[in-house]
């Protein structure tokens, strides 16, 4: 049963890196936390087809799955591989439920400077993966990552290019009152809360927005800056007014707290869904 205030609460597993799949829907169960945004690596440690049945028998939704993308590679060989392993990664979203695969996707290839060719990868890649996912009822959800990880991890840095990529593979109707289209957006806190034109980005975005992600900026930043994210309230991002854009948009998904922190990683996962929880209702409800 769902706890009174946490109705749009979804715990994004990698907030819980030392869990499994069926130990993140068990802490969900346990919290009242309605559903759970996935990654491979840990649904396969506890196995796809069982990660499907476990989260079915608990009522726990499943909001994402992440990872696709990771299409940009040196060679044809390579950008093959890159379409084999989303196709894999839309049937993992389909057997487990979610309609949402998000797409991280890919840094320069080895070797290149060459950013606007990444970028043509990119869109090449979602634009032949999209109809393939679209047949398995599967959305593709484009991530731009802030730009100090467009090196290695995504050369698409703000929520404008991710909207020129999503309506150039689909330029299907994107209108506040439409059905959400095939290939549409991430809005993560952490990777877009600088950009001076994210509002209006998110209300361009509309249906397109097919994920919410939430965690803070901390400082200072470790070491490995990816690292540097914290419990909603805990930095200097204005989440509130974010979420209220994104609902302002017309999203009415669910929130997932994704959180990359090694201090997190260490404690106990059922005092992180409890802080989750305090902070989801103290500054996003």
């Amino acid at each position: 049963m769902t706890a009174p205030g946490l109705e749009r609460l979804a715990l994004n597993t990698a907030t819980t890196k030392r869990w499994t799949a069926a130990e993140a829907i068990e802490g969900c169960v346990r919290a009242a936390i309605p559903a759970v945004g996935l990654w491979r690596d840990q649904v396969a440690a506890t196995g796809l087809s069982r990660t499907a049945e476990l989260s079915r028998a608990a009522g726990i939704a499943v909001t994402s799955l992440c990872r696709g993308g990771f299409f940009t590679a040196a060679d044809a060989h390579g950008r093959a591989a890159a379409i084999e392993d989303n196709r894999r990664a839309v049937e993992e979203a389909a057997t487990l439920g979610t309609d949402v695969l998000v797409l991280v996707c890919g840094g320069l290839p080895p070797g290149s400077r060459d950013l606007p060719g990444a970028r043509q990868m990119v869109a090449d890649g979602i634009a032949e993966v999209a109809p393939f996912a679209a047949q398995h009822g599967v959305r593709l959800a484009i991530e731009p990552l802030h730009p100090m990880f467009c090196a290695d991890r995504a050369v698409v840095s703000t929520l404008g290019q991710a909207l020129d990529m999503a309506e150039s593979v689909d330029p299907g109707p994107a209108s506040p009152n439409a059905v959400a289209p095939a290939v549409g957006v991430v809005v993560d806190t952490y990777h877009l809360w600088w950009d001076p034109q994210l509002f209006a980005m998110i209300d361009r975005a509309g249906p397109r927005i097919l994920a919410f992600q939430v965690c803070d900026w901390v400082l200072p930043l470790p070491a490995d800056a990816l690292l540097g994210r914290g419990h909603v309230g805990d930095g200097c991002i204005d989440i509130r007014a974010i979420a209220d854009a994104v609902t302002a948009a017309g999203y009415r998904g669910y929130t997932e707290v994704e959180i990359f922190n090694q201090e997190v990683w260490d404690t106990p996962g059922d005092e992180t869904l409890r802080i989750m929880a305090d902070r989801h209702r103290q500054y996003l409800t």
